[in-house]
């Protein structure tokens, strides 16, 4: 009996190999095996299984929520309370509270992979609308028993989870990102005493990114956020000076804003990660660079200095950085002293202005020479009469 029940296993998990192939064939193969094991009554091998799946590579989320599903209606079936323990611990180890494990223990990698498992989509599902009857092989949302969180909370949760993980690497843009999935949730829009932290969180992180056009993108969208209104000091101030294309005092900003910085840690939250107000200022001083670029072509290293009032040497190597980012084209002329800002045009690119500025003169000759022709017909014309 046992060799039997082996022997359908393994022909139903190379049927599972193909899970990459075929997401119903999947599905379907590992169901049957949890089945089997039940009906055999063999429940240390149904454990076992049930781990073995789960840990498989590239295993799809499908796969893994219809073997829990269907495992979770033989937790009455136990014969025995120790029986019932195991399989709800294989159960536990295999759907709950991984990632937030993982961060506990610092260990970014796993919480990474498993983070990838989840689909943020499924949050935004709604369940009261009416929806047209599945197809075999997609998701399905169903409603959660009244013991469990409801979407908007485990969205929350998650989230929150993700926030930490991008902490680590100080993703600032992720962590934006994150907060601006939250604030969109309805319990948080609701209440002002919960949305009005994560807006500062939102503008705080978007300040501190650096320049892309993702950033840029995000930036404008929150800047256009009716909210604002609320904390003003935010809008006008320091989203609106990230957005001009003028030169910023750090010193000056910092003021203003060092009390604002400071009250972050007693609100929803908790404080910034701990390099924020270093990378406040660094991408202050990458925002003035990238002014400046735009309006001189060649400056002094010295000139460039005074306005970001940094040292020679700090200059250079903010301007090295940021061309190595390729956020910003420059090349430094170290014994004149001079930054110049120009592109470098290639031969194809000058050939191609040469053909434009040809065409533009030539449609230019073409439409003078009708403009005389004209003329000249209506004075012949006048001088026949």
């Amino acid at each position: 009996m046992e060799e039997s029940l082996d022997a359908k296993i393994d022909a139903l998990l190379n049927v599972e190999n193909m899970r990459l192939a075929d997401v119903v064939g999947t599905k379907k193969a590992v169901v049957e095996i949890v089945e089997l094991c039940y009906q055999a009554g063999a429940w240390k091998t149904l454990n076992d299984q049930i781990v073995l799946i789960a840990k498989r590579r590239g295993q799809l989320k499908q796969a893994v929520t219809a073997m829990v599903q269907q495992a979770m209606h033989y937790i009455d079936q136990t014969p025995d309370i120790d029986t019932r323990v195991e399989l709800i611990k294989a159960l536990n180890n295999v759907s709950a509270g991984k990632v937030r494990l993982c961060l506990d223990r610092e260990d970014y990698v796993r919480a990474q992979i498993l983070s990838r498992k989840i689909s943020p989509r499924v949050f935004d599902v709604n369940l009261s609308k009416e929806k047209k009857k599945p197809k075999e092989g997609d998701n399905v949302v169903q409603e959660p028993p009244a013991d469990i969180p409801s979407l908007p909370e485990l969205k929350r949760t998650y989230y929150e989870l993700m926030i930490r993980y991008h902490s680590h690497n100080n993703d600032y843009l992720e962590i934006s990102r994150c907060y601006k999935a939250i604030y969109e949730i309805g319990s948080v829009q609701e209440n002002q005493s919960q949305w009005i932290p994560v807006l500062r969180k939102i503008c705080w992180y978007l300040v501190l990114a650096p320049h892309d056009p993702m950033q840029a993108s995000l930036l404008n969208a929150t800047l256009e956020d009716k909210n604002l209104s609320e904390i003003p000091q935010f809008r006008s101030l320091l989203l609106k000076q990230l957005v001009t294309m003028e030169v910023i005092q750090w010193t000056s900003l910092w003021n203003v804003y060092k009390d604002e910085y400071d009250m972050e840690k007693d609100m929803l939250g908790g404080p910034l990660v701990p390099k924020a107000a270093e990378d406040l200022k660094l991408r202050i001083i990458e925002h003035n660079i990238l002014v400046v670029s735009k309006y001189y072509s060649r400056i002094t290293l010295k000139r460039l200095s005074d306005l970001l009032c940094l040292s020679l040497q700090e200059t250079e190597k903010h301007l090295a950085d940021m061309v190595v980012s390729k956020s910003l084209v420059a090349k430094i002329d170290r014994p004149m002293g001079i930054v110049s800002f120009e592109t470098t045009i290639n031969c194809n690119e000058t050939l191609n202005s040469w053909a434009s500025n040809l065409e533009k003169l030539l449609d230019l000759v073409e439409k003078t020479c009708h403009q005389i022709h004209k003329e000249t017909m209506v004075h012949k014309a006048v001088l026949k009469l």
